[in-house]
Order: C-alpha cells, then structure tokens, then sequence
C-alpha cells in the first residue's frame, strides 16, 4: 500500500517544481524531502523524476501518479475532517454535489435551513455536473439524476427526492405555442438545440423518447447547458426539450409545453457517502432535501 504521507510530500514537490521548494513550503529539510522521494520510488518500483540539469524533471509516470493522487487526498483530507468531528462530537463541515438546475433550485434553500438550524456548519458546494463517470470530486451527499453510470456506488445510502418530468420550449410565436401539450411526434420536423454538457442520462433520455416516437432530432446548436439553450430558443433558433425543474423561470418569449406520447422522466437521488452516515448534518441536510423536493414536486 502506498504511503500517504509520501504521497503528499510527492504532490508538493510536482506542484513546487522542485525538493528545495517543495521543502521551504512543508518545512522540511531538503534532504528529508529527497529521502521521501527516494522511498516512495522504491515503494512503487517507479521512477518518478529524472535529473535535468541542476533540477529534476518528473516522468510520465509521475504526471499519472499526481493525477490519480489528487482524488484521494482529497478524500482524505474529508476523513480527516469527519475523524474531528467525531472526536469533538460536532458536525463542522458538509459537502453537497449537485447538478445545475437543482443547485439553482434547491441548494440555496437547503442552505439557508441547514444554516438556520446549525449556525457554525460549514458548507462546501460542489458542482459534480459534467464529469465523466467516477471522477467527479468526492462529497458527503450527491444529488443526482438516477443513473446505472454514476448513481450506483458501493456503499452509498439512496434517496428518492422526486421525478422529473420533461417538457418542451418553444418560441412564443412557435406554430405549436398556443398548446399546453403536445406529442413528441409533432416536434420531429423543428430545428433542436441540445442542453446536457456531458451528453449523458439526460440526453440518452430524450434521444430515446424520439426514437420511440419514431425520428431522431436534428441537432443545429449544442449550447450544452439548459439556461443556454432556453436563450436560443428565446431567440427563435429552434426548440428544446429539458427536464422540468430546469424550466421553471423562462423568458416571456419562450413556451414551455408538456410532452406525451412519450413524455421521458427522470428520477432523482440522493447519495448519502459511508463516511458521512455518522454526520448529523448529512441526515438533516437528507431530510431537508426530501421536504424540498417535495414541494417542488407539488409546484409543477
């Protein structure tokens, strides 16, 4: 097993450039650096860093070894900190992902009730949208869309929130406008802008409603996020489809329609990490999510 504490030392002097500044920065002498190096080489049977000149130059493998490295001291770096609220018996800090309607549409009150309740808890937001599977930055909850790729995780606790039901946005002077639904059939023909930054569930999700309905939209932007893509519709560029909680504030040039025939949906989760089982704060901020989810469930 690869020594922690090397690790560190190891990411230091790749982030310093070199043993001597990486030294000044840890407070350790050059030599006691160098010695960690040397041991950590041995331990992996790599070689990390070559002479160049009067410096060193790390190798291939180092840059990959960094890499990989950085994920889990920053994992450790969250047990350490889960270790001090146990042994102080306090809740100090919490680290919520999210993706980015919910985070427009729930962090912020989860927030403010979290705070009002546990006026010294520290929250860290992270938004974990966009990463390709198993590299987001860890957290103790993940709020995210039902997904076999990213939402099965050894260990974790799942929580329904709600289910989200897609819609369609259209131009305000769009032939279909004038609707409150329409079959996804009817939108076969438009010009459609895509919305989903890393093409994953939520796109997979509304391709496979139009080929259901027997087409495959025509794709003529990729704004690759949803309030993007609302604006091109706003503009007249063409047409949407996203998930709801994503068309709650719209311009008023904009329609939103309700889709059916197929009409995707997508379920939405709470992943609660091992290590944050033990945290107060994880369990409220949990049941605050469930309220929330509630009711905008009831809003829509």
């Amino acid at each position: 097993m690869v020594d922690a504490h090397r690790l560190r030392i190891f990411l230091s002097v790749m982030a310093s450039g070199s043993v001597n500044a990486a030294a000044g920065h840890l407070g350790y002498s050059p030599s006691a650096v160098s010695q960690q190096i040397a041991a950590l080489q041995k331990e992996t049977g790599l070689t990390l860093f070559t002479r160049h000149g009067r410096g060193i130059e790390p190798t291939p493998a180092a840059h990959t070894l960094a890499a990989e490295s950085e994920r889990l001291m920053t994992e450790l770096k969250r047990v350490d900190a889960v270790v001090d609220d146990l042994r102080e018996g306090s809740t100090g800090a919490l680290s919520i992902g999210y993706f980015a309607s919910a985070g427009y549409r729930w962090m912020p009150q989860l927030a403010k009730r979290l705070q009002a309740t546990m006026p010294e808890l520290t929250l860290q937001m992270v938004l974990t949208e966009g990463y390709p599977p198993g590299e987001a930055p860890p957290v103790d909850i993940d709020v995210v869309p039902d997904d076999p790729t990213t939402s099965i995780r050894p260990g974790y606790i799942v929580t329904p929130l709600m289910t989200d039901h897609f819609v369609a946005l259209v131009p305000a002077d769009h032939r279909l406008a004038g609707r409150r639904r329409v079959e996804m059939a009817e939108l076969a023909e438009d010009s459609w802008i895509s919305n989903d930054i890393s093409a994953g569930i939520t796109q997979e999700m509304v391709d496979r409603a139009c080929r259901a309905a027997g087409f495959r939209p025509r794709y003529t932007v990729e704004a690759q996020d949803h309030y993007t893509a609302t604006a091109f519709v706003a503009a007249g560029v063409g047409i949407t489809v996203l998930p709801d909680l994503a068309s709650r504030t719209i311009p008023k040039t904009v329609r939103r329609l309700r889709l059916t025939n197929p009409n995707p949906v997508r379920d939405i989760v709470a992943l609660t990490a091992p290590v944050a089982r033990s945290n107060e704060a994880a369990k409220l901020a949990v049941d605050l999510l469930e309220q929330i989810a509630a009711a905008s469930a009831r809003r829509r």
